[in-house]
C-alpha cells in the first residue's frame, strides 16, 4: 500500500501497523488530511478543518512512542468528531449562527476516551440546525452532500460524520443519535454503525448552560460510524471509557459472556402502513440469508408493538422539546428549521402536562415487554426505513416530506425511547433509476450488549462485502 492509499486502511489496520511501526502517526494522518482536502470541497463534510493541529499531534504521538511508551489502542487512527459535540478550543455551533462563537472550555468525554486511545482529530462534521434533522443542511456552513450522489440526502443529523468517513475522511466518525442519527446516515452512505444503549457511552458538553430534559438525557447516546463493522468491535471499547462527568454511565466491559447454543434471531418485515419496497425486502432477506448461513437460529416473528412505542416515544419527546427547545429554535432557527418542526408537531402531536408523565411512565411498560422479548431473541432483525433513502431536502416538502423522512421510521425511534441498542449495517446496493444506493438493515440487541449486535452485522457484511469499494470505484 502506498502513501497515496493509506487512507484507505480501517481503524483496525491503522493502530496495528502504527503500533508494531510498520507506519508512523504522521503518515497515516496526512494521508487522511491529503484525502479530505481532495473530496471535502465537493462533499462539505468536514466544516472545521482541524489538519495543522492534527499533524502536530500526530508527530508528538510518534516521538512518544519512538521513546519506548506504550501506544494506545488508537494510535495515529485519524478521526472526525460531530460540531454538536464539546472539543476544547473550538465552537459547539450544532449548525446554528448563534451559536457560532460558543467555544468549549474542555472536552467532552467521548472527545477524551477518542484521544486518550491514540486517535487523532482531523476535522469537525456538519449537522443541521440544533441536530433535529434526518438530512444535514443550516445557514452557517451550508449543505452536506452523500459520496454516493447529489440524488440522496446524507442523512442526518450525523450526516456529515457518515459522508465523511464513507468518502475515507479518517478512519472513524463520532455521532450521537436521539431518533436516529447515527443510523439514518450510515443507512444513507453505506456505512456500519450501533447505537449504544441508555447508560453506555459516558456523555456531557461542559459548554452547555442547563441540563437537558429527561428525555432528551435517556434517548440521546454518543457513537461511532464506520466503514467496517469490526471497527466497532476495535473502537467503541475506548468510547465507553468511565467519566465521572456522566453520573448515569453504566461501567460495563463491551464484550458479554458468551450465550448458551446458536443464537436465535427474531426477523420481522412488518413496516405497519408503509409499503415494503422491493429493494428493502430483498435486503431483509439477504441479511436473514447471511445470518442462517453464520449459525444463528433466524424465526420470523413479531417482536412486542414497536409502532406504538415509537410513536408515542417521539410524540413525548415532541411534547418535551415544546417546553425546553421551541423557544429557542423560534429565537435561532432559519425560517427553514422553523417550519420542519412545525410539520414535526404535526406528524407528531406534542403529548403535554399530565399526559407526558404518564407517557414516560409507559416507557416501563415498552421496554418490559421488549426485555422479555429479547430474553428468548436476543436479536431482532427489522427494516430501519420501508423504502431506500429519500433525497435531499424531501423533510421541508410540508407533511408528505416529513411522513417519508420520519414519520415511517418508528423502528428507529423507538429503540432510543426504549434505550435499546440497534445497529446499522448495509445488506444490499441498489441500482436505482436514479444511481446506485446502499440498503441498510436494523438489528435490536440485548440491553448492553452492542456486541451481539455488532457480531451480526459482522457475519452480513461478510456475505455482502463493504459498501467502501464500490463506493471510491464510483468515486474515481
Amino acid at each position: 500500500m502506498t502513501q497515496d492509499t493509506l487512507w484507505q486502511l480501517d481503524a483496525a489496520d491503522i493502530s496495528a501497523r502504527t503500533t508494531s511501526g510498520d507506519l508512523t502517526a504522521e503518515q497515516t494522518v496526512s494521508a487522511a488530511v491529503e484525502r479530505m482536502n481532495a473530496v471535502n470541497p465537493d462533499l462539505n463534510a468536514v466544516v472545521e478543518d482541524l489538519s495543522d493541529e492534527a499533524l502536530t499531534r500526530a508527530c508528538a504521538l510518534d516521538q512518544v512512542r519512538a521513546k519506548g511508551a506504550p501506544c494506545g489502542p488508537l494510535h495515529g487512527v485519524p478521526v472526525t468528531i460531530k460540531i454538536n459535540v464539546d472539543q476544547k478550543g473550538h465552537a459547539t455551533s450544532n449548525g446554528v449562527v448563534a451559536l457560532k462563537d460558543l467555544i468549549a472550555p474542555d472536552d467532552a468525554p467521548v472527545v477524551r476516551n477518542l484521544q486518550n486511545a491514540g486517535a487523532v482529530v482531523i476535522g469537525r462534521t456538519n449537522t443541521p440546525e440544533f441536530s433535529f434533522r434526518a438530512d444535514t443542511d443550516n445557514p452557517l456552513f451550508g449543505r452536506t452532500h452523500n459520496p454516493w450522489g447529489r440524488h440522496i440526502s446524507p442523512g442526518g443529523s450525523s450526516g456529515g460524520a457518515g459522508s465523511a468517513v464513507m468518502a475515507g475522511i479518517g478512519a472513524l466518525a463520532h455521532g450521537n443519535d436521539i431518533g436516529g442519527s447515527l443510523r439514518f446516515p450510515a443507512a444513507a452512505n453505506g456505512a456500519v454503525t450501533v447505537k449504544p444503549g441508555l447508560g453506555r457511552v459516558p456523555a456531557w458538553n461542559p459548554s452547555q448552560s442547563a441540563e437537558r430534559g429527561l428525555l432528551a438525557q435517556s434517548m440521546s447516546v454518543q457513537g461511532l460510524i464506520t466503514r467496517s463493522a469490526r471497527d466497532l468491535h476495535h473502537a467503541m471499547p475506548t468510547m465507553i471509557a468511565p467519566d465521572a462527568r456522566d453520573p448515569f454511565h453504566a461501567p460495563l466491559p463491551w464484550l458479554g459472556p458468551k450465550l448458551g447454543g446458536p443464537l436465535k434471531v427474531a426477523f420481522t418485515k412488518n413496516t405497519f402502513e408503509y409499503d415494503l419496497h422491493p429493494e428493502v425486502d430483498a435486503a431483509l432477506e439477504t441479511a436473514r440469508d447471511a445470518l442462517t448461513d453464520a449459525g444463528y437460529v433466524v424465526e420470523e416473528v413479531e417482536p412486542p408493538n414497536v409502532f406504538e412505542a415509537g410513536r408515542i416515544g417521539y410524540r413525548a419527546l415532541m411534547g418535551e422539546i415544546w417546553s425546553m427547545m421551541k423557544a429557542d429554535v423560534d429565537a435561532h432557527g432559519s425560517s427553514t428549521i422553523s417550519d420542519i418542526f412545525s410539520v414535526y408537531f404535526q406528524e407528531f402531536p406534542p403529548i403535554l402536562g399530565d399526559d407526558l408523565l404518564r407517557a414516560m411512565a409507559l416507557r416501563s411498560h415498552y421496554t418490559r415487554e421488549w426485555s422479555l422479548f429479547l430474553q428468548d431473541y436476543p436479536l431482532v432483525l427489522t427494516p430501519f426505513l420501508p423504502r431506500p433513502f429519500f433525497k435531499p431536502d424531501r423533510d421541508t416538502e410540508g407533511a408528505e416530506g416529513v411522513h417519508e423522512v420520519l414519520g415511517c421510521a418508528v423502528y428507529s425511534y423507538a429503540m432510543n425511547f426504549m434505550g435499546l441498542p440497534a445497529a446499522s449495517v448495509p445488506a444490499r446496493l441498489a441500482q436505482l433509476p436514479q444511481g446506485p444506493q446502499p440498503i441498510n438493515v436494523q438489528i435490536v440487541s440485548q440491553r448492553w450488549r452492542e456486541d451481539l449486535a455488532v457480531d451480526a452485522c459482522i457475519a452480513i457484511e461478510d456475505r455482502i462485502g463493504r459498501m467502501s469499494g464500490p463506493l471510491w470505484d464510483l468515486m474515481e
